[in-house]
């Protein structure tokens, strides 16, 4: 089959989010982060033949909430809602066999993916937590929200207080504050989770094969949250390659996010964000 470029134009940039901890004993640690804006278009809605249907864990799996109600009833209404881009489908009270929201990473300081739409002038307030399965903080930092729609993306810091232990499942929220971010505070949030597996012989070797399309073996082996960034990173840097750009929205569409999918992406608009990392509990 043949696939449709999508007139998309996609832009290079790269930041870091600077962790100001002036409160605590510790240094400043970096954290690096992007923003993509999006701009809404048509987008193929031809599958890539390459991109399989992930396998996504069996029903008992953690679940999650991927799209962003409100904690309070009074958060001005979205448009489009904050969405988590990770696998997995929505669960309706009390029905069987939902899918959960818990996907593998293989490496110890992973990146986390939110879409995060347009925002009312007054919301610029964003927090990132990441618990372990006993709800522990292990990292938070609140970040400062861009003036439009964006994919935001967050690595964690490359300190060893901070990396994923294989075969452990950690939780991730993802907040934006309606106000000030304070105890009270009312919020969008979305959560998921995510596992660390073992990088294996055989997939070092698949990988070192891959070469520039790694993410395909990514996903291919189920590996949801190396593949996305793997390619939303090669986007980044190859902002003219329409099979990158059509494999951006067949990833999305993959995982039951067509209305995000359906927008092609600007990967233009950048902003600066500053973090402040926390070991509270959220």
């Amino acid at each position: 089959m043949t696939q449709k470029a999508l007139p998309l134009s996609l832009i290079s940039l790269k930041y870091f989010v600077a962790l100001a901890i002036a409160s605590l004993a510790t240094s400043a640690l970096p954290i690096e982060a992007s923003v993509i804006k999006s701009y809404t278009t048509h987008a193929s809605s031809q599958k890539n033949q390459l991109i399989q249907q992930l396998q996504l864990p069996d029903n008992g799996a953690p679940l999650g909430r991927r799209r962003g109600g409100t904690s309070r009833n009074d958060c001005p209404a979205l448009k489009i809602p904050v969405t988590a881009l990770v696998p997995g489908k929505e669960r309706l009270d009390n029905i069987q066999g939902s899918i959960s929201f818990l996907a593998s990473t293989i490496s110890e300081h992973p990146t986390f993916w939110v879409y995060v739409p347009e925002l009312p002038n007054n919301i610029r307030n964003g927090e990132f937590i990441l618990q372990d399965e006993a709800g522990e903080d292990i990292y938070r930092t609140f970040l400062k929200l861009p003036p439009v729609s964006a994919f935001i993306n967050i690595t964690l810091p490359s300190n060893p207080q901070y990396s994923l232990k294989i075969g452990k499942k950690y939780h991730w929220y993802f907040k934006i504050y309606c106000g000030q971010p304070e105890a009270e505070a009312k919020y969008f949030y979305v959560d998921a989770w995510i596992e660390r597996i073992a990088l294996t012989k055989e997939l070092d070797i698949r990988l070192k094969a891959a070469k520039s399309q790694r993410y395909l073996t990514y996903f291919n082996q189920n590996i949801w949250y190396d593949a996305l960034t793997d390619l939303g990173k090669l986007l980044q840097t190859n902002s003219q390659d329409n099979t990158l750009k059509t494999n951006w929205v067949n990833f999305l569409t993959s995982i039951d996010l067509p209305d995000i999918a359906q927008e092609e992406r600007n990967f233009g608009y950048f902003g600066d964000f500053m973090g402040e990392s926390k070991n509270n509990k959220k």
